[in-house]
């Protein structure tokens, strides 16, 4: 007996590809019901689930994934028929959600992003800011395609690609008596009151692990302060309330101008590795996938 054509599989893809059948509806032109009532029809047509559904998120099944391959394939190729026939190349669009903590998304997402977009100037770009905790969250939950971040989870469901070096420093105002240093020692920082990231930042964490190797915690430290913004820690160092460990690219414009020295702190490896992350449950979309390729190829990044 003739079998029928699987049917709805570009409705498939995007659903696979965005964990949601709502952001699928909304990036196809279609309602929700609709788009789960295609994904229905799919799965009786294969006699098989192709989604797990999980608290508001959808993920694929062992058959889903097997499927999104064969599709991604076919619909490549109905693409490669249409451009053969018409000789008309269809633009790349489509949404890249991204997520990033303070130093990756400050620092090196606006020239990044600028680059990419040359290259894919109709994907649309939406990135959220926020602590490294949030951004691996956010990650996991399928709400960000990638994130960009400062330290790594214990999930074994995400993966990581390195793409950036980072190194942090001692941050003193410039009318500080170690302002004409280039170093302090550990035991004179820890008789000091230093302003701290918020827990769940990378930054902080740099510093906690830093401690750690050298036997100490961030216990033995005079914490004044702790706040959830690398600018308002900046902010309160030029007030004179503390002292502050910070990335040497959050405050890059500070000392340039002069008014904070970076120094480094003897006996603390203060350099850690920015990361691209990816939860390997879920497929990237083809813009995704490109933009982390495009990560990989720069060459001020790549490793």
């Amino acid at each position: 007996m003739r079998k029928e054509l699987l049917p709805h599989l570009e409705t498939f893809a995007k659903a696979a590809e965005l964990s949601s059948f709502t952001a699928a509806a909304r990036v196809l032109g279609m309602s929700q019901p609709a788009v789960s009532l295609h994904v229905q029809a799919l799965e009786r047509s294969l006699e098989s689930p192709l989604f797990n559904r999980q608290g508001g998120h959808i993920l694929l099944t062992e058959a889903g994934q097997c499927l999104y391959g064969y599709a991604q394939q076919i619909l490549n190729l109905h693409e490669e028929a249409r451009r053969k026939i018409t000789g008309r190349k269809e633009k790349l669009a489509g949404e890249l959600f991204l997520a990033a903590s303070s130093i990756p998304g400050e620092h090196h997402l606006p020239a990044l992003l600028a680059r990419f977009r040359q290259q894919q100037p109709h994907i649309q770009i939406r990135v959220t800011i926020s602590d490294s905790a949030a951004v691996l969250a956010l990650v996991e939950q399928g709400k960000a395609q990638l994130g960009l971040v400062g330290k790594k989870s214990p999930n074994p469901a995400l993966d990581y690609r390195g793409f950036a070096r980072d190194r942090m420093v001692l941050v003193v105002p410039a009318e500080h008596p170690w302002a004409r240093r280039k170093q302090v020692a550990l035991p004179q920082l820890l008789e000091t009151p230093l302003i701290v990231r918020e827990a769940g930042s990378g930054s902080r964490e740099c510093f906690e692990q830093a401690l750690v190797r050298a036997g100490k915690s961030l216990a033995d430290c005079q914490i004044a302060l702790e706040l959830g913004s690398n600018e308002a820690i900046k902010e309160m160092v030029l007030r004179g309330e503390g002292l502050a460990v910070l990335s040497n690219q959050a405050v890059d414009r500070e000392v340039k101008a002069g008014k904070l020295r970076a120094l480094k702190i003897a006996d603390l490896a203060l350099e850690r590795e920015m990361y691209v992350v990816w939860d390997k449950r879920r497929v990237l979309s083809l813009p995704a996938q490109l933009f982390l390729d495009f990560l990989q190829a720069a060459p001020e990044m790549g490793h």
